[in-house]
């Protein structure tokens, strides 16, 4: 078959491929459009889960008469105009490629309006364009797609049932509500209205929002985080870590306002939740990640959903350490339910330090006969106390405290387990790692490119303690590892660093192999289940969990605590009734 140019609808259509999946994508290019042109209210009508019609309404800025049929042509934009402008795109859509591409799979009509200026349409079908030609519209634009792939047969099968196609529709509108909360947002299904959102620009009126979209149970069970530093700002709302799921249904990212799907900074999400998920359940989030748009590449995917960063590890370890340093907070307050409960997540207070001699890790003694002697020396005001004083030991597992306000349950195992992680976390943090050197180097084949990212590498990985050193074009050989691995597979921890620095240029899995250690030993030396304990013994841990980073899970994500109100006391007894 001879070289030949494709007709102009043909090529159209094969765009349409990558660009237009589903109906759900008409709903995410076409309102992406719709906030480019700074709409304030968006109404979208789907019939037929969209399959039979999606309708894009907004009262933004319009087309004029004479671009309505360029604005049909492919790669024809107002939104850049140069190399530099593609260098720092600000809007939601720039290639020029959607409206031509779902024109050329659907009945398509598109009528428009300047503020101040005549209405007019255009209607595409079967490939020929019939307009512009006067209407009658305000100010703003309307898009409509009927009948998504009726020219093509092939891709039309691959659409599911109409329910299923909605629901895809409902969760992109729904991520595209979240990502601009000054824009109200009206969607009807079937000529029934599913949601009005109006506009949200104060926090109580967000959180409402995100309510409405991802649950109020998310919000109630989630904290407020804002951090800013170095460029980058990230705010929005995570979950506390007893509201983990078993799967991520419920982790939203946006960057300068964008939907995406990226695996750098997922992961740098799940590494902030480390220390304090159960099991393998995962975090719920909604998270805005804004830097300098000249440091982000958005032409990175055919529908945009995927970033590059130009320097991936900076914010990689910003986005890892803000969500690290909003957990860490998680410890009891007075106005906290408790983590069985928990609806707020306090900011940090000053904490205490324990220090240890350095070296190999091991459990700091607690020596409870000193503690408790210095609380009842000392006993701290009632308002400093948020876990109130301890009036019994419930089953010889659970402690039972007194507040102003009603009583508190206490898991003393697992409250004192993490006590004691958190002192040893910080006794090796506090000093140089100790390292052992292997009687042996342990040879571990790589590849050229490993052998290299060892190299480049290999200054941070000796402050971690682990040696390597490069003894042929692709064969490693461990010299030294920290210390306290000094037992563990040294080849089985170098591929998991290797595996890490090729995919985010950095490496955590040292520190998470040592806390492992260090979570094993606090498990084994926090007290046991039917371990009688005093009345100032048990105030001394309450008073030590109050000081301390995430008590509100112990190691393994378990909640600690939880608090019932006099209120609440009273209403189970029907008490004032």
């Amino acid at each position: 078959m001879p070289i030949r140019q494709l007709p102009e609808n043909l090529v159209n259509q094969i765009a349409a491929g990558e660009v237009v999946e589903r109906p759900a994508s008409v709903v995410k290019e076409l309102v992406e459009n719709a906030l480019d042109a700074g709409a304030s209210r968006i109404t979208v009508e789907l019939e037929r889960g969209g399959s039979g019609l999606v309708r894009v309404r907004d009262d933004g800025l319009g087309i004029p008469q004479g671009e309505l049929a360029l604005s049909l042509a492919r790669h024809a934009t107002s939104k850049i105009s140069s190399l530099e402008d593609l260098a720092a795109v600000g809007s939601l859509g720039f290639r020029g490629e959607a409206l031509p591409s779902i024109a050329s799979v659907s009945r398509f009509r598109l009528a428009s309006a300047t503020r101040g200026g005549q209405g007019a349409e255009v209607v595409v079908a079967d490939g020929s364009l019939e307009g512009p030609r006067p209407v009658a519209h305000p100010s703003g634009t309307t898009v409509e797609a009927r009948d998504l792939f009726y020219n093509v047969p092939a891709r039309r099968k691959f659409l599911r049932a109409d329910s299923t196609e909605y629901q895809h529709a409902l969760r992109t509108l729904s991520r595209l509500a979240m990502s601009s909360y000054g824009t109200g947002f009206v969607l009807t299904h079937n000529r029934r209205e599913v949601f009005s959102l109006p506009a949200a620009q104060a926090r109580v009126e967000r959180e409402e929002r995100i309510a409405r979209l991802v649950g109020a149970d998310f919000v109630a069970h989630s904290a407020h985080v804002e951090h800013e530093g170095a460029g980058l700002r990230l705010w929005g709302w995570i979950g506390l870590p007893t509201y983990a799921r078993t799967q991520a249904d419920q982790q939203y990212l946006f960057v300068n306002g964008r939907m995406v799907r990226d695996r750098l900074l997922a992961n740098a999400v799940r590494l902030g939740y480390r220390d304090v998920l159960y099991g393998g359940r995962q975090p719920a989030y909604v998270l805005y990640l804004e830097l300098e748009r000249s440091l982000v590449d958005v032409n990175a995917h055919p529908q945009k959903l995927e970033l590059r960063f130009r320097d991936g590890r900076h914010v990689h370890d910003f986005v890892f350490r803000s969500v690290e340093r909003a957990l860490a907070a998680t410890r009891p307050s007075s106005t906290a339910r408790g983590s069985a409960d928990a609806t707020s997540l306090v900011g940090p207070a000053p904490g205490r330090s324990e220090k240890l001699d350095l070296g190999e890790p091991r459990l700091p003694a607690t020596d409870w006969t000193d503690i408790a002697r210095s609380v009842a020396r000392e006993p701290p005001p009632a308002e400093a106390m948020p876990l109130g004083q301890a009036i019994a030991q419930l089953h010889g597992v659970y402690i039972l405290a007194q507040t102003a306000d009603g009583i508190v349950l206490v898991d003393m195992h697992a409250a004192h387990e993490r006590v004691l992680y958190e002192r040893l976390k910080s006794a090796v943090d506090s000093g140089t790692p100790g390292r052992q050197a292997l009687l042996v180097p342990v040879v571990v084949e790589a590849t050229e490119a490993e052998a290299a990212a060892v190299e480049q590498h290999a200054e941070e990985l000796g402050a971690a303690g682990l040696v390597v050193d490069r003894i042929g074009p692709a064969r490693l050989a461990v010299r030294e590892v920290p210390a306290a691995l000094a037992g563990a597979d040294a080849a089985a921890l170098l591929r998991d660093v290797l595996a890490d620095l090729a995919e985010h240029a950095s490496s955590h899995r040292i520190v998470e192999r040592q806390n492992e250690l260090l979570a094993s030993l606090a498990c084994r030396g926090a007290i046991r289940a039917n371990r009688a304990m005093t009345l100032p013994e048990m105030n001394a841990l309450l008073r030590d969990m109050e000081r301390t980073e995430r008590a509100d899970q112990c190691n393994h994500g378990r909640p600690t605590w939880t608090r019932i109100s006099l209120e609440e006391l009273d209403r189970l007894f029907l008490r004032g009734r």
